[in-house]
């Protein structure tokens, strides 16, 4: 059986580990470039078909991969003359692999059935690094036979590939997952930094809490940057965690209820964000914290 021909839109750093990955496997990829040309350059030099228009990637493709940093741009990349529902072949898959909006994703899974075609969201776990060799944390969901259908071309890029329900269901699980994980990364950096102020070790206020239940991966990778100096051991942006928490925030509210956790961690990481740290690592949140009890 062929292959599936496949677009992808969005090749920044994770986007282009995909396409290299896919590339690997022997898929036909038709891309186009966004921001910069890094990846797409390295793709067309290992045989991809460029375009110049989101339509005509769609019109050239089984599967439309979306991997693309805000809803926003998302939808900027969907809708209008030269977007990909305009391009859309019948019965074609379109992925988001971004972490979107869930109410957004739904209301584009509309216009994609509109238009003749599947909608599925696939947020990613895991890293870049884990991309190249195929081993990424996929979390999709959508109609059941547009999943079996790209199910084969998930698994080329995921080691674990989760069907989670109806569409939304993958944004709204990672939205709760990183939610979670942004909390408890900011509390483990106000502790080492309010260790400072008590004059106690940040070490010792390692070992001690590691040697009980709250021990977590996150805990150590904040530790990795706060007693060992090493950020990248957690290689996620401020901006991105505020960018995340924030659209937590955003489904609380569009669900009609008011999330009371993530104001708090939300708030630090807009400050941070705001103050010239966004594009520091999430760990190094202990400076901002640290610089906010000195005065």
């Amino acid at each position: 059986m062929s292959k599936p021909t496949i677009g992808f839109i969005g090749l920044g750093l994770m986007g282009g580990a995909m396409v290299g990955r896919l590339q690997d496997q022997g898929y036909a990829l038709t891309v186009v470039a966004n921001r910069t040309r890094t990846y797409v350059d390295q793709a067309i030099a290992r045989g991809a078909s460029e375009v110049t228009t989101a339509k005509d990637v769609a019109a050239a493709s089984d599967i439309v991969m979306l991997c693309m940093d805000t809803s926003v741009n998302v939808e900027a990349r969907m809708r209008g003359a030269e977007g990909v529902i305009a391009g859309l072949k019948p019965g074609a898959v379109v992925v988001d692999f971004g972490t979107s909006l869930p109410g957004s994703t739904r209301t584009l899974g509309d216009e994609v059935a509109a238009a003749g075609g599947h909608y599925l969201d696939a947020p990613l776990g895991r890293t870049p690094a884990h991309a190249v060799d195929g081993l990424l944390n996929i979390m999709c969901a959508g109609d059941q036979a547009a999943f079996d259908k790209v199910q084969p071309v998930l698994k080329e890029l995921g080691e674990n590939v989760f069907h989670l329900g109806a569409l939304g269901s993958g944004h709204t699980i990672k939205l709760l997952n990183n939610f979670f994980g942004m909390t408890v990364a900011n509390a483990m950096c106000e502790v080492f930094a309010m260790a400072d102020v008590m004059g106690v070790e940040r070490q010792s206020v390692y070992d001690v809490i590691a040697a009980g239940p709250l021990k977590s991966g996150m805990m150590d990778f904040v530790k990795g940057y706060a007693v060992d100096s090493d950020p990248n051991q957690l290689a996620f942006a401020i901006k991105n965690a505020a960018k995340d928490v924030g659209y937590y925030s955003q489904m609380a509210s569009d669900a009609g209820v008011d999330s009371i956790m993530s104001k708090c961690a939300l708030s630090a990481l807009n400050d941070a964000r705001d103050s010239g740290r966004g594009d520091d690592m999430v760990s190094q949140m202990v400076d901002f914290y640290a610089d906010r009890f000195k005065g």
